[in-house]
């Protein structure tokens, strides 16, 4: 085989592979988009219930054990959900269990975390301005660790205080100092758009964690003693309410630092961590409105707007203080740059990812017809989202991406100002 097929397998061979892992990416982020909805849906419709809840008007009901009830109108029809803090009077023949929409969410999480980080994480986990992990391994183990390493933390924590007086609020700042410290040593150690996503997925596994050891045992143990004629042990009812209701509060900052991954202007700040943990905190006081909004409406308690108003108040401020700067050296061009100088920087920053030999994503820069083509694309990725190149492999300058911007916003690539 001559050196010129070799080259042209070789090419159809990297194609190939990036073709393959794009499906695999696509199948299981649509897997796992789906088993999330499922998952937050019935968790958020848990919460409500439990919200909502009044004491039973039927004095048959009372008697039976049960300590609330609703009634809804839905679909056509109306409901009566009935709720046995304890146990009911006897079992039904059939009994639904919600536990597999948390596994499959977390199970092709992870499987998607390994297709797009582990599998490539000298390009994904490792950022050398960042920090300069000896090999690329140890960076994918150091982002395993955050997993284990949290969920043995945050459940030591709930264990020590989550059943002593006032231990709801101990608990609630503790996991809350361990979450800042996680974000801080994330973003210390790994891309910022790996940081981001590493710490979600270290919220998100003790979430499932919590219904795979808590949540489901306790119900198995109570259906278990029903079943031999026992009375249950309230204590697991209660431990089971104590870890959903921190899975609820979990479950905004979750679903941020997933999208974040997008939104360069994040996760790129040099501040990323500060940005991180105060977004987070934005979503769970945002939360907090939605689960207080309920007994608001029973009289149990005040207004929960101040929540709303904080969680609000500290997205706008977020926006204001990441707000673009206009950079000096664009402004500082008295001309815009003509085409070979704009190609000299795409061949030596983004041609080894986007050229003959490799075309990621189908993307070829290796000529000026080829980025006239892609110009928007480039503008979007390089001057306005900074996504590319990823991680800055390549360490293009912001004299470079001003240069870049001037080139297209001047229409140099032959399209029209972005």
């Amino acid at each position: 085989m001559g050196a010129a097929q070799r080259l042209r397998a070789t090419r159809m061979e990297r194609t190939v592979d990036a073709y393959l892992l794009d499906w695999a990416n696509f199948l299981l982020r649509w897997l796992h988009v789906i088993a999330a909805i499922a998952w937050i849906g019935s968790s958020f419709y848990f919460v409500f219930l439990d919200s909502s809840l009044t004491p039973p008007a039927d004095e048959r009901l009372r008697r039976d054990g049960a300590t609330g009830e609703l009634w809804a109108v839905h679909g056509g029809g109306f409901y009566h959900p009935v709720k046995y803090a304890v146990a009911p009077p006897s079992l039904p023949p059939r009994l639904h269990w919600f536990y597999w929409e948390s596994y499959t969410t977390w199970l092709s999480g992870f499987a998607l975390f390994a297709v797009s980080y582990l599998w490539q994480a000298n390009v994904y986990l490792v950022d050398p301005r960042v920090y300069a992990w000896p090999a690329p391994w140890m960076a994918g183990a150091a982002a395993l660790g955050f997993l284990v390493v949290f969920w043995v933390l945050y459940d030591g924590i709930c264990r020590l205080w989550g059943q002593t007086p006032g231990g709801d609020r101990k608990v609630g700042w503790a996991v809350a100092a361990l979450v800042a410290l996680a974000a801080w040593l994330a973003c210390q150690w790994f891309a910022g758009r790996a940081a981001f996503l590493i710490v979600g997925a270290m919220l998100a596994t003790a979430m499932s964690a919590n219904v795979l050891f808590w949540i489901i045992p306790g119900q198995r143990k109570v259906v278990a003693a029903l079943r031999a004629g026992q009375t249950p042990d309230p204590a697991h009812g209660q431990r089971g309410k104590q870890r959903s209701v921190h899975n609820t509060y979990f479950t905004l900052p979750v679903v941020f630092a997933m999208l974040s991954n997008h939104y360069s202007f994040l996760y790129g700040h040099a501040s990323n961590a500060l940005v991180l943990l105060a977004l987070m905190a934005a979503g769970a006081a945002i939360r907090q409105f939605f689960v207080l909004r309920h007994g608001y409406h029973l009289g149990r308690n005040a207004h929960p707007w101040p929540y709303a108003a904080v969680g609000v108040a500290v997205i706008v401020a977020v926006v204001v203080w990441l707000r673009p700067a206009t950079p000096a050296s664009a402004g500082a061009m008295a001309a815009p740059p003509d085409a070979a100088q704009v190609m000299a920087v795409v061949q030596q920053r983004c041609v080894m990812c986007h050229g003959e030999a490799l075309a990621s994503k189908n993307v070829r820069l290796d000529s000026a017809p080829a980025l006239a083509q892609h110009a928007q694309a480039v503008y979007q990725q390089v001057v306005v989202t900074r996504q590319m190149p990823l991680n800055n492999a390549t360490g293009m300058t912001e004299d470079e991406r001003a240069l870049i911007a001037a080139w297209l916003r001047a229409g140099g690539a032959g399209a029209s100002s972005p």
